[in-house]
């Protein structure tokens, strides 16, 4: 039952990310909007981040595990990052006209789609991982990761139909990374049920690492070129937000 509910949890978390494209896709929402909302839910994964994920990290494992896992997390988000940037997915966040289409750099869709992957699955292992035991970590950060997914969607999708990819593409691209949210939370409940609290520090960490630099890398960048000064204030209401969550 507990596995069932891990992967109903990380479905649902991944699903914002189809309602936020079916929103970006048939809805001309100012980018202005689009940008604001990305900053938001920048300020929600971040308090996630800071006090859900690293906090349970370090009262497991302490705080060798906790940050060798951070640090491990941010460094292969940031190669696989850079792979896949150099590829056509670097702007696979943005809702302009920064992304590549197929003429301009073929097999950009595809790395654009594994951009996606990337950037989803830690969110998703740690709620998973998260309801191990009873823990009350899954729920407030799939609220988290649901807050964030909806601008994601809504960003990603503008930016794919203007770089000429088709609505097919961009829904199935979608409905398919939230199928496979809700599989990687159901791996990370089924697969790391046994593990030690070491352990179990260092992959929380290891995703925490990860979702930060993807932050960093694709989230705030979005959010500032069209809010500009406004993004830091709502990235505040946003980890206000999430923080009242986590502690409700």
């Amino acid at each position: 039952m507990g596995a069932l509910a891990a992967g109903c949890w990380g479905l649902l978390a991944g699903s914002a990310l189809l309602v936020g494209a079916v929103l970006g896709s048939f809805f001309r929402v100012p980018a202005r909007w689009v940008a604001l909302v990305m900053a938001f839910g920048s300020g929600v994964l971040i308090s996630a981040v800071s006090f859900d994920l690293m906090g349970e990290a370090y009262e497991q494992g302490g705080l060798a595990p906790s940050a060798l896992g951070a640090v491990a997390g941010a460094g292969v988000y940031s190669l696989a990052n850079a792979l896949l940037a150099a590829r056509g997915a670097r702007h696979r966040k943005r809702s302009g006209g920064q992304q590549p289409s197929e003429g301009d750099q073929p097999g950009s869709g595809t790395a654009i789609a594994l951009g996606a992957l990337l950037d989803g699955v830690p969110e998703s292992v740690v709620i998973g991982t998260g309801l191990l035991g009873g823990g009350s970590v899954g729920t407030a950060t799939v609220a988290a990761v649901f807050l964030s997914n909806l601008p994601e969607g809504m960003a990603s999708a503008a930016g794919m139909q203007r770089a000429g990819r088709s609505r097919g593409y961009v829904f199935t691209l979608w409905a398919a990374i939230a199928v496979i949210s809700g599989l990687a939370a159901l791996a990370g409940y089924t697969l790391l049920g046994g593990a030690s609290d070491t352990v179990m520090a260092a992959i929380t960490a290891v995703a925490a690492g990860a979702i930060l630099a993807m932050i960093a890398d694709t989230m705030i960048p979005e959010a500032f070129e069209n809010a500009h000064l406004l993004s830091g204030l709502t990235t505040v209401l946003g980890f206000l937000t999430a923080f009242a969550l986590s502690h409700a």
